[in-house]
């Protein structure tokens, strides 16, 4: 391969709708794509909310009969996806409108994939695995950090193995994302926190990978800056629209980076480990991310410099390695103002588990992007000092 190819990038991304009131245009774009009958995909939480009800009479009221999937996991199944998918079969549906955070939106992409191909959802692990078009997707997300609405991303929780699949492809980007920073003001504080500190990964992991090039840099950039600047504010008065719309703009921006730039060794790992014991997934990002920056920092000091700058820290006059400092303390300080203090030992991860998660965290396609090579040995060490 020559070095003018291997340096082209491809940016892949959903038409989307930004901003208060985005959820209500979600009849129209269901014309749109001549939809007949809908399967609506939710979770027992976000219908508890309200929004899956707003959304549905949105529905119902545009002319359109939907049916109603709510078996959805934190951490989505396998066995869920393969149930949705019978029951889109089941009713004739030929589009899904998913509603929710990560959880509903990775499983209606597991059951496009099912329903088209007919085959189980584990057999789609990896890169570039799915060889139809699946049918037509639109999302409304309802948390601002997975960006599941903006990426070609799906994350499969494989209860056997008690790991998580990822399968990427631009085949699972949505065709429609309606992003509005009101559905966002059921989140907890906690929830918050947590899917605020995923989108800052998603950010920096995207600038530093491998895959990164000036279409994904602008965005990650601004990513890092909207979620620093506003998440700690945001988790302190949750109400605050204009905060949540800051944050969920961050999120869709980190989104945009990370589906097209890939990702790194903090979400390889954190994909391991959430699989392993079932926890939040930003959560898991969050107990890793001041430890993989340390990792990583030599092999791309130059990029990380513009992060620890882009997250308020004057480097003039620094050296690399007070530089590495002064993020890494930048990290831990931005983690504990919105209550994420905890390591892995207090959530319940053993030495003795270690290799185990190291084993699944080397082969997530994660760790392709990751600027430093990683043996199962570096990845181990990691772990252990998130211990």
């Amino acid at each position: 391969m020559s070095d003018d190819i291997a340096n082209l990038r491809k940016f892949v991304a959903p038409e989307i709708v930004f901003g208060a009131g985005a959820r209500k245009t979600v009849a129209n774009f269901a014309r749109s794509f001549g939809a007949r009958k809908i399967l609506l995909v939710s979770d027992p939480g976000v219908q508890a909310a309200g929004w899956v009800t707003e959304v549905a009479q949105d529905l119902q009221m545009g002319g359109f009969e939907y049916e109603l999937f709510t078996d959805v996991s934190p951490n989505p199944r396998s066995e869920e996806v393969m149930k949705g998918a019978q029951l889109y079969t089941q009713h004739g549906c030929n589009l899904i409108v998913a509603v929710g955070g990560g959880s509903p939106m990775d499983c209606a992409k597991g059951i496009g994939i099912v329903a088209t191909h007919n085959r189980h959802i584990l057999e789609f692990e990896g890169v570039d695995t799915i060889e139809m078009a699946i049918p037509p997707l639109i999302f409304i997300p309802t948390t601002a950090g997975t960006s599941a609405d903006v990426s070609q991303f799906a994350i499969i929780n494989d209860q056997q193995e008690r790991m998580k699949i990822s399968i990427v492809s631009k085949a699972v980007v949505p065709d429609v994302s309606l992003i509005d920073p009101e559905t966002t003001v059921t989140m907890d504080p906690f929830l918050t926190a947590c899917t605020g500190v995923d989108a800052l990964v998603h950010a920096i992991e995207a600038f530093v990978s491998t895959g990164s090039g000036p279409l994904t840099d602008m965005h990650a950039l601004d990513a890092i800056r909207l979620v620093n600047d506003n998440l700690v504010a945001l988790v302190k008065d949750p109400t605050d629209l204009k905060l949540r719309e800051q944050v969920m703009l961050g999120s869709m921006k980190a989104g945009l980076a990370f589906s097209n730039a890939i990702l790194g060794a903090v979400h390889a790992m954190s994909h391991s480990l959430g699989g392993f014991l079932d926890l939040p997934h930003g959560m898991c990002n969050a107990m890793l991310l001041e430890h993989v920056i340390g990792f990583n920092f030599k092999s791309a000091e130059d990029k990380f410099r513009v992060v620890a700058e882009t997250m308020g820290i004057d480097t003039r006059g620094m050296n690399n390695l007070m530089v590495h400092k002064r993020l890494q303390d930048r990290v831990i300080q931005l983690k504990r103002d919105v209550g994420l203090v905890e390591g892995l030992a207090s959530r319940g991860v053993n030495l003795s588990d270690i290799p185990e998660l190291s084993a699944k965290a080397i082969k997530d396609p994660c760790i392709l992007t990751n600027p430093r090579r990683s043996s199962k040995r570096d990845v181990e060490v990691v772990y252990e000092e998130a211990l």
